[in-house]
């Protein structure tokens, strides 16, 4: 049976609303800023060797993801996190009382020189920060896989499409690197984004003033969880606005909502691109990992492409409410930083584990089907467009419709017409002349 505490028990009673549990990183972040504010006190002479020792193992175990079952408050809580923190301090004050048999209270030993509203926050950054390393390299993952297939693809031929319909030629790699690209946007915001939330409010207690904690002990904490998170926080220079503004966890959010609308976009085009295989685009095939259909034999759907869609809808939503929940706060404590945060730590981590899906199951695997990109590059009208400079508006206006008279395709129509030869026309069509900026007269002899 799980042990809780009294504070404990009646947050899990009232609070009785999902089966969502605390997200693992900022249990770990938490474990933290606790371990910080114990070994901080223990170098200040407020806590004995004993009590501090018990503590700072205790706190250890949770950092090393130990423990976590004991954490049970529902994320959707009032309090601002009070219940969270209490939830926390009761856990590490009974274990270490086990551990060491000497009775450690949660809030004179554990909560000692702290506020719910000073922890809390701070614990909540660190977190997003955590999360932030690893969306970092899943992004580079994503990023890498484009670049591949960019490369792979450089000379594969296709049509282009606006609004779904047909363009002007370009290659699949052309269209890969674009991908690659907004990806490669996103990793570089997402790092930089690191700076907007590194400062923290620890040692503020309440709304930020550092009540009723000693100022020695405020000037060394922060510098304490640095080293022991590994992360490159400090202490914000107004921890009032710091524990009552919550405008960089909707910044953060608004970044990372960015990337998911890339996604979205990207994973979309994918669907479509690879759509078919018969009846549809069919230019892509993606890999095949499992059964789409249980009536139709041999159907395959693009059920990474699926998922990741929805996880980047789930994200712009999130962001939505970030917003809303950070704006509906009031004077010195924001109420609502509870469902805020947790909600922030969701999109974190789905993007992450989406984005590493997306590299390893989807895009690195994915197949160009060349000769049907070219099939339909032929079969295009839109290929006279191409042809603009060399043969004029009105010859080509003929072609078009000497074409769509006789069922023909425009290449053929151009052969047969007598505008250019088929070596002439291949010329034209080669890869390499697709990754010309603009042309030059030379570009369009014949």
């Amino acid at each position: 049976m799980v042990f809780m505490g009294d504070e404990t028990i009646k947050a899990v009673k009232n609070f009785n609303i999902s089966t969502e549990k605390t997200d693992e990183k900022l249990i770990k972040a938490m474990a933290m800023v606790k371990l910080s504010s114990c070994k901080t006190n223990h170098e200040l002479g407020y806590l004995n060797d004993q009590i501090y020792q018990a503590i700072y193992d205790i706190c250890m175990q949770f950092i090393d993801g130990k423990n976590h079952e004991l954490i049970v408050v529902d994320p959707y809580q009032g309090g601002a996190g009070t219940s969270i923190n209490m939830n926390f301090n009761e856990a590490i004050a009974y274990l270490a009382s086990n551990l060491s048999d000497t009775k450690i209270d949660p809030i004179i030993h554990v909560n000692l020189h702290q506020s719910t509203n000073d922890v809390f926050p701070t614990a909540v950054k660190v977190a997003v920060l955590l999360h932030l390393k690893d969306l970092e390299s899943s992004i580079a993952e994503l990023q890498e896989a484009f670049q591949s297939k960019e490369t792979e693809f450089k000379d594969v031929i296709k049509i282009g499409r606006t609004q779904l319909m047909d363009a002007v030629p370009m290659t699949l790699g052309m269209e890969f690197g674009a991908y690659a690209e907004a990806i490669s946007r996103d990793r570089w915001r997402i790092f930089k984004c690191r700076e907007r939330i590194k400062t923290v409010n620890l040692g503020g207690t309440a709304i930020g003033t550092g009540l009723g904690a000693p100022r020695e002990y405020i000037l060394k904490v922060n510098e304490e969880l640095k080293r022991v998170s590994g992360l490159p926080i400090s202490r914000s220079e107004n921890m009032i606005d710091n524990t009552q503004n919550l405008d960089v966890f909707v910044e953060v959010s608004g970044i990372i909502k960015a990337m998911a609308v890339n996604l979205l976009k990207i994973s979309n085009d994918l669907r479509l691109l690879a759509s078919g295989p018969d009846g549809g685009f069919a230019e892509i095939e993606l890999p095949k990992l499992q059964k789409g259909s249980s009536i139709m034999p041999g159907k395959v759907n693009p059920v990474i492409p699926e998922a990741v869609g929805q996880i980047a809808m789930q994200v712009i939503c999130n962001d939505n409410l970030v917003a809303m929940l950070a704006g509906a706060g009031q004077l010195e404590l924001n109420q609502f930083f509870p469902l805020a945060a947790h909600t922030l730590l969701k999109s974190l981590l789905l993007l992450t584990r989406g984005t590493h899906i997306f590299a390893f199951k989807c895009v690195k695997d994915i197949k160009a089907n060349a000769d049907r990109c070219m099939q339909h590059l032929l079969q295009s009208k839109s290929i006279a467009t191409y042809l603009l400079p060399v043969l004029g508006y009105e010859n080509i206006e003929k072609i078009i419709t000497k074409a769509v008279a006789e069922g023909k395709t425009v290449s053929e129509t151009i052969i047969s017409m007598g505008f250019m030869t088929k070596n002439q026309l291949d010329e034209l069509l080669e890869p390499q002349n697709m990754y010309k900026l603009g042309y030059t007269k030379e570009d369009y002899k014949v």
